[in-house]
């Protein structure tokens, strides 16, 4: 199995970034923890990270065809991308929407998500355990 973890805007700067909302292991501990995760589960993650919107849709196109499924935390971009969402929306491939953060408990802006209209499961809150709990999502199903 191949899932391709997008993770979007800002999120380079988990550890450094309010640290209270999304805790204090940097960006590189997420990667290693998501691309153990995998290993775990007999996964292969490619992880691939960017501040621009238009660089994420490019990449979920090239996904087409070579993904069993994308797990995404577009940050922001979440809130506010209808190109994402299309994006996910043209290539067909199974989505698990993450966030490291409670995004129901935080700002009403930050309550909607575009990504979710397509996503087949939405994780908040759970910090980096999300990214765990979205890869067993993608296992589980497999087995069925």
């Amino acid at each position: 199995m191949k899932i391709l973890v997008i993770n979007g805007v800002n999120l380079n700067m988990v550890g450094i970034r309010e640290p209270e909302v999304y805790g204090k292991k940097d960006f590189k501990s997420l990667v290693k923890f998501i691309v153990l995760e995998g290993k775990k589960r007999n996964i292969k993650v490619t992880h691939f990270q960017s501040n621009s919107e238009g660089e994420i849709c490019t990449k979920i196109q090239k996904a087409y065809d070579k993904y069993d499924g994308i797990i995404i935390n577009a940050g922001a971009y979440t809130h506010t991308s209808i190109a994402i969402l299309d994006a996910l929306k043209a290539v067909g491939i199974p989505t698990v929407e993450v966030h490291i953060s409670d995004i129901y408990q935080r700002e009403e802006f930050r309550h909607k998500s575009f990504i979710s209209l397509y996503a087949e499961k939405v994780i908040a809150g759970k910090g980096f355990g999300g990214y765990s709990e979205a890869l067993q999502y993608f296992k589980d199903k497999t087995a069925c």
